[in-house]
């Protein structure tokens, strides 16, 4: 039996909560939840939690998992993305989650320019 050693795999409890940064450095936010396939069983989407002053007044914006980088340096997660383009991003209210259908996703991953 294969038994993964502890750096291949992460508990989803160790990823939310996780800081986010871009490639200048600067923190954009943290992880506030996955968003996994039910299917396939992969993670779709990394819910970055975003603006606001000490957590009141944050959106949530989904980002494809795919996007996201793991850096041992920074104990976090790097996305290739500034602040700006964040801002403008497909986002939702903590209580207003919205339906994560295929249409959904693909305005999602159209804003990012990836492939659904």
């Amino acid at each position: 039996m294969y038994q993964a050693a502890s750096y291949d795999v992460i508990s989803s409890d160790k990823v939310e909560g996780a800081s986010v940064y871009n490639t200048a450095g600067d923190k954009l936010g943290s992880i506030d939840d996955l968003m996994i396939d039910k299917r396939s069983g992969k993670v779709r989407y990394a819910v970055l939690e975003f603006g606001g002053f000490l957590g009141i007044g944050t959106d949530r914006y989904p980002l494809p998992w795919d996007m996201l980088k793991y850096d041992t340096a920074k104990d976090g997660y790097v996305v290739a993305l500034d602040k700006s383009r964040l801002e403008k991003a497909p986002r939702y209210p903590e209580n207003d989650v919205p339906a994560y259908t295929d249409d959904y996703g693909r305005k999602v991953y159209g804003y990012y320019d990836q492939t659904w």
